[in-house]
């Protein structure tokens, strides 16, 4: 090889190489930011199959909205939230995503709605610049990224993960009750099927083989073949990734059938108007679970006031979904002061990687994340409805 040759391949590596494109930055949005105001936005279901979720998950946004803004906003900005109407239809939420990034020109979306719902759309925030936090979601795609895809770290979340719920409730059961026949019946959508990823995964762990894996389509009411099903198989426990209504649907099913069989629910079941809609039909059903549901009659404290509170603004009792919603707002508003005065979308995603945590009045465990963990924390109670009540049985529980 020439020397003239070698020193033309030299310069052309050295070329190469300055040419490189540095590490891909994430894109940040800085709109919705003014100096007395941050819009923030929301997608619920108001007028769906889950508006019983979507509208007192808005309530509780807009009481912690008030709560915040009456103390003096945040870091002297108040918060304006506009929320739009999904109805847990995909495309819908896509709309609405679009008209808040384009029109609103929103600063984060904060607590939108529905695994499918949330999905579809958040590429169009991702797109922008635009943060998603805290969605009403627990499917693995609202927190896991690919450090590669450098937009992917703008997403958030502080619910139990299905998967992991599922299976730490699922190793319990199995530990004290002995189950040995286990089955399942999902919601045949995203939220479904990490339910039952999770239900797969902990019986591979344990070394058990499912008795039945049945699935249904999302807005059905009849479960007469899946139940039956399960029955002629031999299930002795059935895994629920169902909603309100499934969960009513199924376990009223089996008891028309005169199965007593064992019913542990995925979190979604885990709310108050189970066991106030289903009644007898749902007594004995086991769920999984992110914190104690308060009742007013037995709450103390910060608790028993805010339920008080809720009460007062909106006429109707406080149930977990308003919970969730108050929560999203208050750690938003939480991360929102850490990243100070001079609020930008950077400093916004390093306060939210920061470590810091944030602890709710409802004693749920810490919400803490990092650069390389978006999710808050994945400890799981399993509760039991009883009496019509929900009742703490185990915390503290990790697969």
């Amino acid at each position: 090889m020439s020397k003239s040759f070698l020193a033309f391949g030299l310069a052309a590596g050295a070329m190469v190489l300055t040419c490189l494109p540095a590490a891909a930055q994430t894109k940040v949005t800085n709109e919705g930011i003014s100096a007395n105001e941050i819009v923030i936005g929301t997608h619920q279901d108001l007028s769906g199959p889950i508006k019983g979720w979507g509208v007192p998950v808005s309530n509780g946004m807009k009481m912690a909205l008030e709560e915040i803004n009456t103390a003096g906003g945040i870091n002297g900005r108040k918060i304006r939230l506009v929320v739009e109407d999904s109805g847990y239809d995909p495309k819908k939420a896509v709309l609405a995503s679009q008209k808040l990034v384009e029109r609103d020109k929103i600063f984060a979306m904060v607590g939108p709605m529905g695994s499918p719902t949330v999905l579809a759309a958040q590429d169009i925030l991702f797109d922008a610049g635009v943060l998603q936090l805290f969605p009403l979601s627990s499917a693995e795609f609202t927190f896991k990224f690919d450090p590669s895809k450098p937009q992917e770290r703008l997403k958030f979340s502080n619910l139990l993960p299905y998967v992991e719920s599922t299976r730490a409730a699922l190793k319990y059961m199995k530990e004290t009750k002995n189950f040995t026949k286990p089955c399942i019946m999902y919601q045949d959508d995203e939220y479904g099927k990490n339910v039952l990823d999770g239900f797969n995964q902990q019986l591979e762990a344990m070394k058990v083989q499912p008795a039945s894996i049945t699935s249904y389509k999302r807005g059905v009411s009849d479960f007469s073949a899946q139940v039956a099903k399960m029955k002629s198989d031999g299930c002795d426990l059935v895994v629920l990734g169902t909603v309100i209504r499934e969960t009513i649907g199924a376990m009223s099913e089996a008891r028309k059938l005169g199965w007593d069989v064992t019913f542990l629910g995925a979190t979604p079941t885990n709310v108050l108007e189970v066991p106030a809609l289903g009644k007898e039909a749902v007594e004995g059903l086991y769920a999984a679970s992110i914190f104690e549901i308060p009742y007013e009659d037995s709450a103390k404290g910060k608790v028993k006031e805010w339920l008080a509170n809720y009460k007062k603004i909106f006429g109707i009792d406080a149930n977990t979904q308003a919970i969730i919603g108050y929560n999203a707002m208050m750690t938003f508003a939480f991360y929102a002061d850490k990243a100070g005065k001079d609020l930008t979308g950077q400093k916004m995603l390093d306060a939210l990687e920061s470590g810091d945590k944030f602890l709710d009045i409802f004693n749920s465990p810490p919400t803490t994340f990092s650069k390389t963990n978006h999710l808050a924390n994945t400890i799981t109670q399993v509760q039991q409805v009883k009496g019509g009540r929900w009742v703490l049985v185990k915390d503290n529980l990790m697969f």
